[in-house]
C-alpha cells in the first residue's frame, strides 16, 4: 500500500498486480490517496479500520466477487461510492452491478481519461449525497411556526418582522396550502398585541346567511332562535387580532360592511341600532387575484384598498426547493412522536424525487405526505416505491392522445384529491372551483361526494 498526499481516499480491489499499480499511479497523480487490496477480503479489512470515499472493485475475483463487495459495501459503509470495473462486460453485468450499489461501471480496457471521469463523477455524487444528508439531519430552524432558509422565506420572515412592529392592516396572498395562517399567528405573536386574542375565521366555510352574526354577533330577538344576546368574533378578538382567511368568498352585501369595520373601528350587531367601537387588527388572506375580482365587480375595489395596506405574498412550496428537506425532516419528527414509531429515513432517491415533485398542496400536501408514510411505512427507510403513486415514474403517464377531454380532467381531479389527502374542500380550492361543481364532478366519475 502506498499513499500521497490526502484528499479523498480511494481503494482500488483487484487481484492483478499488474492492474493494481496502474490504477493507483494514475489516481495519485491526481492527488488522491490511494490504497490497494488483492481481493474482497483484504479490502473489507481496510475498510473496517480507514473510512473510504470510493472504492473501485473488480467484478471476477477469487474467494469472494466483486458483486458481493459492493453488496457489503452498500450495507456497512453508507458514505462509501462504488465503482466496478471488469474484463468481462456484459448489460447483465452492468445492471447486476448497478442494483448492488454500484455508481459506476467501466469496462476494460478503458483509457485514463475514462478512468478519471468515472472517478469523478462517482465522487461528485457522493459529495452531493453528503450535502443532502447534512441538511436532512439538520434540525429546521423554526421561527413563528414557519421553517425554510431558503431567500424566498427570509423575505417573508423579514416582512413579518416589519408588519408586527405596525397596526396597519395586512393582506397575506398565495395558493392553498403555502401557510397563510401560520404568518397571521407569527405577525400576532410578535406584535404589541401578543397577549390578546388570535381569532381565525374561514370565511368560505360559513354559510352567507350566518357571516354576518357570526362576526358581529347578535342580539336577543334579532331572528327566530336568538334567545339570548351573543358576541360575534369581533367582539372576542378585542384588543387583539382577527384573521379573516378566504376573504374572497364574502358575498358584496359582506363587503360593505366589512368596510365600515376597517373605517370606522365599529361594529354593528345583528338586531342592534347603535354600533359598538372595537380595537381589533384585521388580516385578511386569499389563494385568489383579488384585483382581478374586483375587475369582474364580485369584490369591492374599496374594500380591496383597504386590505392592501401591506401585502404579504408566500411563494408556492415549488420556488422553495431548498426548504423541502427540512420539511420532510420536520414532519417525520413530528409524526414519528405523535405515533410513537421510529424516525424514518428516506434514501437518497426518494428524497430526490420529494424535491422535483411540483408540489401543488404545497407545504399542507407535504404534511399529508410525510404523515401517511410515517403511518404506513413498515421498514426504518422509506423508498421511491413507497411514495404515492402520482409522485413515482411512470411509463404510461402522458400516454394516449386519444384519451378523452373527461378523461383527462378526471385524472388531473384524482392527482389533486391524492396530493391533499383527499381533503375535498382544500382539493376545490387548488382546482379553482367551487365545493358544489367538485361534488358533481366526483359523481361522474363515481368518486363519493359525501365528505364535501
Amino acid at each position: 500500500m502506498k499513499n500521497s498526499s490526502k484528499k479523498e481516499n480511494i481503494l482500488v480491489v483487484d487481484d492483478s498486480p499488474d492492474t493494481l499499480e496502474v490504477l493507483q499511479r494514475n489516481l495519485e497523480l491526481k492527488r488522491y490517496q490511494v490504497f490497494t487490496a488483492p481481493g474482497a477480503i483484504e479490502a473489507i479489512k481496510i475498510l473496517e479500520s480507514t473510512p473510504m470515499d470510493l472504492v473501485i472493485t473488480d467484478l471476477k475475483m477469487p474467494e469472494v466477487d466483486g458483486l458481493s463487495l459492493v453488496r457489503h459495501i452498500q450495507e456497512n459503509f453508507k458514505d462509501t461510492e462504488v465503482m466496478m470495473i471488469t474484463g468481462y462486460p456484459s448489460i447483465e453485468g452492468a445492471i447486476e452491478a448497478v442494483k448492488s450499489g454500484a455508481e459506476e461501471y467501466l469496462a476494460k480496457p478503458f483509457t485514463d481519461e475514462e478512468l478519471l471521469s468515472a472517478v469523478k463523477n462517482a465522487l461528485d455524487k457522493l459529495r452531493v449525497r453528503k450535502a443532502a444528508q447534512k441538511k436532512i439531519r439538520k434540525l429546521p430552524s423554526i421561527r413563528h411556526g414557519l421553517i425554510g432558509e431558503s431567500k424566498a422565506m427570509h423575505k417573508v420572515l423579514s416582512a413579518i418582522k416589519k408588519a408586527a412592529s405596525s397596526s396597519a392592516t395586512i393582506l397575506i396572498t398565495g395558493e392553498s396550502g403555502t401557510g397563510k395562517e401560520l404568518v397571521a399567528r407569527a405577525i400576532h405573536y410578535n406584535s404589541p398585541r401578543t397577549s390578546a386574542p388570535f381569532v381565525p375565521i374561514n370565511c368560505g366555510g360559513i354559510p352567507e346567511t350566518l357571516l354576518e352574526s357570526e362576526l358581529f354577533g347578535y342580539v336577543k330577538g334579532a331572528f327566530t332562535g336568538a334567545a339570548a344576546s351573543r358576541a360575534g368574533f369581533f367582539q372576542t378578538a378585542e384588543g387583539g387580532t382577527i384573521f379573516l382567511d378566504e376573504i374572497s368568498e364574502t358575498g358584496l352585501s359582506m363587503q360593505v360592511k366589512l368596510l365600515r369595520v376597517l373605517q370606522d373601528k365599529e361594529v354593528f350587531m345583528v338586531g342592534e341600532r347603535h354600533p359598538q367601537k372595537v380595537d381589533v387588527r384585521i388580516i385578511a388572506a386569499t389563494n385568489k387575484d383579488l384585483l382581478s375580482l374586483v375587475k369582474k365587480g364580485v369584490f369591492r375595489e374599496d374594500l380591496y384598498y383597504r386590505l392592501n395596506v401591506i401585502t404579504i405574498d408566500i411563494p408556492p412550496l415549488r420556488e422553495r426547493e431548498e426548504d423541502i428537506l427540512l420539511l420532510v425532516q420536520h414532519f417525520a419528527i413530528k409524526f414519528a412522536k405523535e405515533f410513537g414509531k421510529p424516525k424514518p429515513r428516506f434514501s437518497e432517491n426518494a428524497l430526490q424525487v420529494l424535491k422535483s415533485y411540483n408540489w401543488p398542496g404545497n407545504a399542507r400536501e407535504l404534511e399529508n405526505i410525510i404523515q401517511r408514510l410515517v403511518i404506513m411505512s413498515e421498514e426504518d427507510i422509506i423508498d421511491v416505491p413507497d411514495l404515492p403513486p402520482l409522485m413515482r415514474f411512470s411509463a404510461l403517464r402522458g400516454v394516449g392522445p386519444n384519451r378523452t377531454l373527461a378523461a383527462v380532467e378526471a385524472g388531473y381531479i384524482l392527482s389533486v384529491l391524492a396530493s391533499v389527502g383527499n381533503n375535498k374542500t382544500k382539493a376545490a380550492e387548488i382546482l379553482g372551483i367551487d365545493r358544489k361543481t367538485l361534488r358533481e364532478k366526483l359523481k361522474k366519475i363515481d368518486m363519493p361526494s359525501s365528505s364535501l
